[in-house]
């Protein structure tokens, strides 16, 4: 009600007020201009805005003058909210709260998982320690590739004779008086009319020729003598087949190569997960020393191909029914069925999920057999119980891997990139470096991909191999010094349970025989 120099304010609303007249409440609806109080109106058109509150003083010398503004803790904004609306400032402030929460909630968990967080550093050291000692390892997922891509091709070459095999009756031979009658109708339907069977729209409807997929096309006789006269009324549409078709022979020689591309992998990971167990359990000294990929290439083929070879049928057999739902789903959209194909869309997401959870169990069971040497099934059973026992380890590592693999393959790609560049402006700068530059990109992305997915699977094998050291408390004097003080501390625990569960005993005997 006072200016900082003790002024008297009169009145916003003051009827006899001459001056400054054109302040008033009604002008200025969101300033709050109540009695005398100090207060800053402007609305967010205006060029001219004081800094902070005033008022309009009773002195004639003195038009206005500031206040203190004491016991203010949320000024106007200078040039307005940039959000309107007071519910949505209010919807932000107090989510910022959740926010602050959510971080802190978050920080705990980080805390309280801080030595399993530790722990999957020091797992992604092994792997890379693994890795620099032995690079060769990098030509598996190199020679998986080029297998891979040879026998594409040659699969390529005898799948285009089988599809090229189209049967002569595979469309209608006859003849066919409208375009509509051969080829189908577009419907006016939406999804939900379809649904709910409503009559104010019109459905589609399949033609003669082109009710099954492949689909085929629709031609015009151009001589109507050439066309069919029956019923008094000219027949000129006539069906083509279509390029390809596919029958049984195309379906086993698909399954083939789904399966044979699964046991390229499959066979890719037991090698790698091989090499790794070998080397983890070699004692220190002598690490780096032998042939890991020969010895390995020679203990899985003796004694594992035959789990290899199951593991990566029940992976071509699950691709292979996500494939069939996307074949049942074209048949439905060629014959007009927009519902089966959204429920056969739906069929396959749920197939795709699966065939993720089976791959995931057939990577660590593949790592139990280089373990244990025990066959597909016990190593998938004993694989998927190992993930419960120890789901919290498997998801920080999961989780930090994840981090590390992602900035792996950007350093990669990015330092290729940057070095070829200025190799490239070193070395011919007359020639534009575009060209260089996608090669590069395409190079480097390649190396990262295979480079990092062999750092991942090491990074789980020895989380594995450590599990099997703490569980079993086998090559405890094989452990990498990364890992030496985790190993040393699970020892000490269970020395001290073992101890625990000895000392109960005897002190119930003694009890019993003092009763």
């Amino acid at each position: 009600k006072h200016s900082k120099n003790g002024l008297s304010c009169v009145t916003w609303d003051d009827p006899s007020r001459t001056r400054m007249s054109n302040y008033q409440p009604s002008n200025y609806l969101e300033a709050d201009l109540e009695k005398n109080y100090c207060r800053n109106p402007y609305n967010a058109n205006d060029t001219l805005k004081h800094d902070t509150i005033w008022c309009i003083t009773s002195d004639e010398l003195v038009k206005w003058e500031e206040c203190l503004p004491i016991g203010v803790i949320v000024p106007e904004c200078d040039d307005g909210h940039s959000i309107e609306p007071q519910e949505a400032r209010d919807i932000l402030y107090y989510s910022s709260f959740v926010i602050w929460a959510l971080g802190g909630i978050w920080l705990i968990v980080i805390i309280c998982m801080v030595k399993r967080i530790n722990l999957a550093i020091s797992l992604n050291k092994v792997a890379a320690l693994f890795l620099a000692r032995n690079p060769h390892v990098v030509l598996i997922p190199i020679v998986q590739a080029l297998v891979a891509i040879i026998w594409t091709l040659l699969w390529m070459l005898s799948a285009s004779f089988l599809l090229s095999q189209v049967p002569d009756d595979y469309t209608p031979s006859g003849y066919y008086a409208t375009y509509a009658e051969a080829y189908g109708t577009t419907g006016t339907c939406t999804f939900w009319d379809t649904l709910t069977g409503s009559s104010d729209c019109t459905e589609a409807v399949a033609g003669a020729c082109n009710d099954q997929w492949p689909t085929g096309s629709v031609w015009k006789v151009n001589d109507e003598a050439e066309c069919d006269m029956a019923d008094g009324m000219a027949k000129c549409w006539k069906c083509a087949p279509p390029r390809y078709a596919m029958d049984w022979r195309f379906a086993v020689s698909f399954f083939v190569f789904l399966w044979n591309n699964a046991f390229n992998v499959a066979l890719g990971q037991i090698l790698i997960a091989m090499a790794v167990s070998l080397w983890f359990f070699t004692k220190n000294e002598e690490k780096g020393k032998l042939g890991l990929v020969p010895k390995a290439l020679k203990i899985i083929f003796r004694y594992h191909v035959g789990s290899v070879i199951f593991g990566s049928f029940i992976v071509a057999a699950v691709q292979f029914i996500r494939y069939l739902m996307k074949y049942f789903e074209k048949q439905a959209e060629a014959q007009k069925n927009r519902i089966m194909v959204y429920v056969l869309k739906c069929v396959q997401c749920c197939i795709w999920c699966f065939e993720k959870c089976i791959k995931f169990l057939n990577k660590n069971a593949y790592i139990q057999i280089a373990l244990t040497g025990n066959n597909f099934c016990t190593s998938a059973r004993k694989a998927f119980f190992l993930i419960l026992r120890n789901v919290i380890r498997f998801g920080t590592l999961a989780a930090l891997s994840g981090i590390i693999h992602a900035i792996g393959f950007v350093f990669i790609m990015s330092a290729t990139v940057v070095v070829g560049y200025f190799l490239m402006r070193e070395m011919h700068d007359d020639i534009s470096p575009f060209m260089p530059i996608v090669c590069f990109i395409l190079v480097s992305y390649v190396v990262a991909k295979l480079y990092m997915n062999v750092f991942g699977l090491a990074v789980d094998t020895s989380l594995q191999c450590f599990l099997c050291v703490e569980e079993m408390g086998l090559g405890q004097d094989c452990v990498p010094p990364v890992l030496a003080n985790f190993v040393k501390q699970q020892t000490s625990k269970a020395a001290v349970t073992a101890q625990a569960s000895a000392i109960l005993p005897a002190q119930t005997s003694t009890a019993s025989a003092e009763l």
